[in-house]
């Protein structure tokens, strides 16, 4: 059974606190237009800040996708930065349309947090990829591989969440952070793993399975 919650995120509560107050304010000056106008920017805010409640199908020899969005890349790579060996990197851009409340890919602990400040290309281009600000989790996972999920900052979003720190513990599902605004999450899978999504894919947060452990 899930815990009852208040299905927007907290981080969006001061945006939509302002909001509303502004939306008071033209109306009792009687800005009709403007009035109606913040009004729409209200709802927008709050369906942007949205964080709905998932069914997370919970396999311990599964990936599950940690960001809502539509699938922009799948490769293998020889990765340099955290495994220094060949690996899976599928990126999922996340529009400003999507659920933003990213999700965790698998059972384990929290190895290491690395923030790297960056520019602030568009989220699903090449030097978005390579150069922008990020934040990257390592996960030791309980079947014995290392995943990276990687948030990256796009060219709106200027906000980067994180809620986890060294050593946590986490489950598949879970929620950890978000992004502000429209971005992209870069995960990291060892080749051990049969990659089950594809480029242009739609995908859902703790739901959608994108890899699954080969025997």
């Amino acid at each position: 059974m899930l815990t009852p919650k208040i299905p927007i995120a907290k981080e969006g509560f001061p945006f939509i606190g302002s909001a509303v107050l502004i939306t008071i304010v033209l109306a009792l000056f009687g800005f009709q237009l403007l009035t109606v106008i913040s009004l729409l920017v209200t709802f927008f805010i709050l369906y942007f800040f949205r964080d709905p409640e998932r069914f997370t199908p919970h396999d311990r020899d599964v990936l599950i996708c940690p960001a809502d969005g539509k699938i922009i890349l799948v490769e293998k790579i020889f990765d340099e930065q955290f495994f220094r060996e060949y690996v899976y990197k599928i990126s999922i851009f996340m529009n400003i349309f999507n659920v933003h409340v990213n999700r965790i890919p698998v059972d384990g602990s929290i190895e290491k947090i690395i923030y790297t400040p960056g520019t602030f290309y568009s989220a699903n281009s090449a030097q978005g990829g390579l150069k922008n600000e990020n934040c990257a989790t390592v996960i030791s996972s309980d079947m014995g591989k290392k995943i990276a999920v990687v948030q990256v900052a796009g060219l709106i979003a200027r906000r980067i969440v994180c809620w986890l720190e060294p050593q946590d513990r986490v489950q598949q599902g879970m929620r950890f952070g978000l992004i502000r605004f429209g971005s992209r999450v870069d995960i990291y899978v060892p080749g051990s793993f049969d990659i089950t999504v594809v480029k242009g894919q739609t995908v859902r947060a703790g739901e959608t399975i994108i890899g699954k452990l080969l025997p």
